[in-house]
C-alpha cells in the first residue's frame, strides 16, 4: 500500500491488554524500517513492559526511546510514553488486574493526546472488554468509549478490508434487543454517517450503498418479520428519492454467498454478527476496525487479545500493520478533502 503523508504523522498507540498479543504485533510491525518512514509511533505504556517482550520475542532490531511528554519525541525511534511508573510483571496468556488497569490508562492518555491534536492518529491494540471495566470505563468496547469522549451517542463501527466496507446499525448489544433498537431514526443516522465517511475518509464522491434486511430472506414481504416493510424499505425509498445510490434490503446469506457485496462501496448490516461473520470470512487478513463519524481518526486490527497465542512469537501482525496503514490513508484523504 502506497501512502503519502503531508509531514510525518505522530501516531498514538494504545497497548491494549499487555498480557495479550498487543505488544507482540506492535513490536513486529515497527521492526520493519519501511514502516518507520511513514510515521512516528508513540506507544502509551511503560518501557519495562516492552523491554520484557523485546527480550522474550527476540525483536532486538526495534529501537526504543522513552519519553514523558510529546515534546521529547524522536522521529527515528519507537517512542514509549510512560503512562505508569509501577514495574508490573507480564503474564502472557493470562489477563490480570494490572493488565486491565494499564489497558485503560494507556487508552485514556492516548485518546486525550489525539483529541488535543498533539498526535494525528490513534491506533488501538486489542483489549479485554471484561478485564478493562472500571468506574471510568463502563463501555462494551473501544467504539462506545471513544464516542462518549465527543458526546456522540451514535458511534459507527465501520469494518474495512480489501473486499468490502461494512457497518452495523446495532453494535455490542444482546441479540434479543436488536429488533426493538432498529428505528427509522437510528437507521437514518447510521446511513448518514456511513455515506459521509465514504466521501470524506475514502474519497468516494457518489457512494453506492447496500442495506441488509433484518429477518431471514429480508422478511419475505412481511411473512418472516415486519421490520423490512415498515422501517427499512420506506427509508431506502426516501434516500433514493433524494438521489442517493441506496439499494436493498438484501437477504444477508445470499448477499455474501453470491458475491453481491462486490458491487457496493459500503454495506449496512443490522446487527453485529450479521455483518462480522461475512466480513471476517472474506476479509479477515486485511480487516480493519475504523470508528467513523468522529473528528479524530482511530483504527484497530479486527482481532482480539488472542491469549492462546500471547508470548509464543506466533501472532500475525498483518492486521495491526494494515490498521496503521489504513489510518494513515484516511488521514491523507481527510487532509485532501479539507483543501
Amino acid at each position: 500500500m502506497s501512502i503519502v503523508s503531508v509531514e510525518k504523522p505522530l501516531v498514538a498507540i494504545s497497548i491494549g491488554d499487555f498480557n495479550g498479543i498487543g505488544p507482540e504485533v506492535i513490536l513486529k510491525t515497527f521492526s520493519d524500517p519501511r514502516v518507520m518512514k511513514l510515521c512516528t509511533p508513540i506507544i502509551y505504556a511503560n518501557f519495562k513492559i516492552f523491554a520484557r517482550y523485546k527480550k522474550l520475542l527476540s525483536t532486538e532490531e526495534v529501537s526504543f526511546h522513552s519519553i514523558k511528554s510529546i515534546d521529547e519525541v524522536s522521529h527515528r525511534k519507537v517512542n514509549i510514553k510512560t503512562c505508569w511508573e509501577e514495574d508490573f510483571e507480564i503474564h502472557p496468556g493470562t489477563p490480570t488486574k494490572e493488565s486491565g488497569k494499564c489497558a485503560f490508562i494507556s487508552l485514556e492518555e492516548a485518546t486525550k493526546d489525539t483529541i488535543s491534536g498533539k498526535v494525528q492518529l490513534l491506533v488501538t491494540a486489542p483489549l479485554d472488554k471484561k478485564n478493562i471495566q472500571n468506574e471510568n470505563f463502563d463501555f462494551p468496547g473501544h467504539t462506545e468509549y471513544l464516542a462518549a469522549q465527543f458526546s456522540n451517542t451514535e458511534p459507527l463501527m465501520l469494518m474495512t478490508g480489501d473486499s468490502m466496507r461494512i457497518c452495523m446499525v446495532t453494535g455490542h448489544v444482546p441479540i434479543r434487543k436488536v429488533s426493538e433498537m432498529i428505528t427509522p431514526e437510528l437507521l437514518n443516522k447510521k446511513i448518514t454517517i456511513l455515506s459521509n465517511s465514504l466521501k470524506k475518509d475514502f474519497g468516494i464522491r457518489k457512494p453506492k450503498i447496500a442495506v441488509l434486511g433484518l429477518n431471514p430472506h429480508a422478511g419475505e414481504k412481511g411473512l418472516l418479520g415486519e421490520e423490512e416493510e415498515t422501517i427499512i424499505i420506506p427509508l431506502i425509498k426516501e434516500w433514493k428519492e433524494k438521489g442517493a445510490l441506496l439499494e436493498g434490503p438484501f437477504a444477508s446469506d445470499g448477499f455474501f454467498a453470491a458475491g453481491t457485496f462486490k458491487n457496493f462501496d459500503g454495506i449496512v448490516a443490522m446487527y453485529h454478527d450479521q455483518g462480522l461473520i461475512g466480513f471476517k470470512t472474506i476479509d479477515f487478513q486485511s480487516g480493519v476496525n475504523f470508528t467513523a463519524g468522529l473528528p479524530i481518526v482511530r483504527t484497530s486490527p479486527d482481532h482480539g487479545t488472542a491469549y492462546d497465542l500471547a508470548g509464543k512469537n506466533l501472532a500475525d501482525e498483518s492486521s495491526f500493520r494494515t490498521a496503521l496503514y489504513k489510518g494513515l490513508e484516511i488521514l491523507k484523504n481527510r487532509s485532501e478533502a479539507a483543501v
